[in-house]
């Protein structure tokens, strides 16, 4: 195979030798058979993502990787690492090409991290790089030794020598450690529902149709959609779509909206009925994930945040109550100025980079593993929740003008800003960087210093689960004079 796609990319090659004994290439599943001893393994097992096994490989066998690995269903490529780990013998080598996300959040836990607690010391590593096929995906180059009896002469990362390589695939230095959830703020960050249903959707013309039936509140249940693309691209940051979405309502409430629940039945029930999980199929009319957490969480609210799950930066925004956001958003369950200034600031943006997982090169802001731990500033005077608040009304109103006027979206003006213009707004966001900085009683040269924020926050995180340090920082405490312990904490 190798001498084929050599020839097809440079032209004519030398003979190889022929294989005379084949006995040691089988076709199959390589996570199934045991695997013969060798000094060494290396491969390039297949990419997948977690939430592709069951569509492509099926129930059964995602119910098998479960039960063989005992880790849940990861990426593809996770089970060939803990495999190949299991299978070196002490002072054995192993090398192999996995996607990025294999040193990021559920994924590392279980193959990189699950690897250096069983006695394998990365030694050469390529943190991410770009595939050079067709598929468009980042991929990690991973080379590691269980057990070996002498420590590795060199670790080099990236082309470079280091002092050693952590599961993130960073030098220690930089690691960010291992970090808990708080519980103060949880119910707090979802991710949108996931309608599992593109029949769903429907056109502006359908959704002024039914929402003009007076026979029922159809305002109930035909909403419009927001989706990432319309944070970054409308100029308002306005949903440009609208969605049928039942909420939890059982089949017979549903029903009180006939029109409505006859498109879904048309478009979405024969496409529900061929999914692999039973319960898409008999709930047919509901979505495949409909977040009953969050809609509790933004009952009250008259408004609330939400962001852009993937995308090269973080774009946050006020949302209307009502509206649907889509599973590429991020909702945040707050409606006031200075919850979205603490959003909006670096140090927010620093955190996540440094707990999100990738898609391609583009950030994935993921709740349980960003915003769970993410501690916020606490405890913070009436004087500066209120200067991050007005900084933070400041940067949307200004941004909103430029927007509009120029008839563009927030990665377009972000793009600009990053190329020089727009210098009053990059001065608000310094604004409110130091004023976010000065309610952690953080220096103002941390306020946009990630090698200076992450530790700070990862320090703070961890006081916070030691019960070192007071946390409550929605004021959901009973008693707000006593210390708070998180759940998670052994204390």
């Amino acid at each position: 195979m190798g001498q084929r796609q050599m020839i097809d990319r440079y032209g004519a090659a030398e003979r190889v030798l022929p294989l005379v004994d084949l006995s040691g290439i089988q076709d199959g599943d390589a996570l199934r058979p045991s695997w013969p001893q060798a000094d060494c393994i290396i491969g390039n097992p297949p990419f997948l993502g977690s939430q592709h096994i069951r569509e492509n490989l099926g129930n059964a066998y995602a119910t098998w990787l479960k039960n063989t690995f005992h880790v849940g269903v990861k990426d593809y490529c996770v089970y060939w690492f803990r495999k190949a780990h299991q299978h070196l013998g002490d002072g054995q080598r192993a090398g192999l090409v996995g996607t990025n996300s294999v040193s990021q959040n559920r994924a590392r836990g279980a193959s990189l991290e699950y690897i250096l607690a069983n006695g394998g010391v990365i030694t050469d590593a390529v943190s991410s790089q770009d595939w050079p096929g067709e598929a468009a995906v980042d991929v990690s180059l991973v080379n590691w030794i269980r057990s070996p009896t002498t420590p590795p002469e060199a670790f080099v990362l990236d082309g470079e020598q280091v002092d050693g390589i952590t599961a993130e695939l960073r030098p220690p230095e930089r690691s960010t450690g291992e970090v808990k959830p708080l519980s103060a703020n949880k119910l707090r960050c979802f991710q949108g529902p996931i309608p599992a249903g593109a029949g769903f959707i429907i056109s502006d013309e359908e959704a002024a149709k039914l929402r003009a039936d007076t026979r029922a509140e159809y305002d109930q249940v035909v909403r419009r959609y927001l989706t990432g693309e319309d944070i970054a691209d409308d100029p308002r940051q306005q949903p440009r779509r609208w969605i049928i979405d039942f909420a939890r309502m059982p089949l017979d409430e549903a029903a009180r909206y006939k029109s409505a629940l006859d498109i879904v039945r048309e478009r979405v029930k024969p496409v529900r009925e061929k999914n692999n999980r039973e319960i898409y199929r008999r709930h047919w009319w509901l979505f495949a994930e409909p977040r009953r957490d969050m809609r509790v969480a933004l009952a009250d609210l008259s408004r609330f945040i939400t962001s852009n799950r993937v995308g090269k930066r973080l774009l946050l925004c006020w949302t209307a109550a009502g509206t649907c956001p889509s599973d590429l958003t991020n909702v945040f369950a707050f409606e006031d100025d200075y919850a979205m200034g603490v959003l909006s600031s670096f140090a927010h943006e620093a955190w996540a980079r440094s707990r999100s997982s990738t898609l391609e090169d583009r950030l994935r802001y993921t709740s349980s593993t960003v915003f769970a731990s993410f501690p916020w500033p606490y405890p913070v005077t009436d004087e500066r929740r209120e200067t991050i608040a007005a900084a933070s009304r400041g940067i949307i109103q200004r941004r909103q003008e430029i927007c509009v006027e120029r008839t563009f979206g927030l990665t377009a003006l972000y793009n600009m800003v990053d190329e020089g213009a727009y210098t009053d707004l990059r001065k608000l966001h310094q604004e409110l960087d130091e004023a976010v900085a000065a309610a952690y009683g953080w220096p103002k040269a941390a306020a946009r210093d990630s090698d200076e924020i992450v530790p700070r926050l990862l320090a703070l995180n961890r006081e916070i689960v030691a019960g070192d340090h007071r946390y409550d920082p929605f004021g959901d405490l009973s008693d707000p004079g006593t210390l708070y312990f998180p759940e998670e904490s052994a204390g």
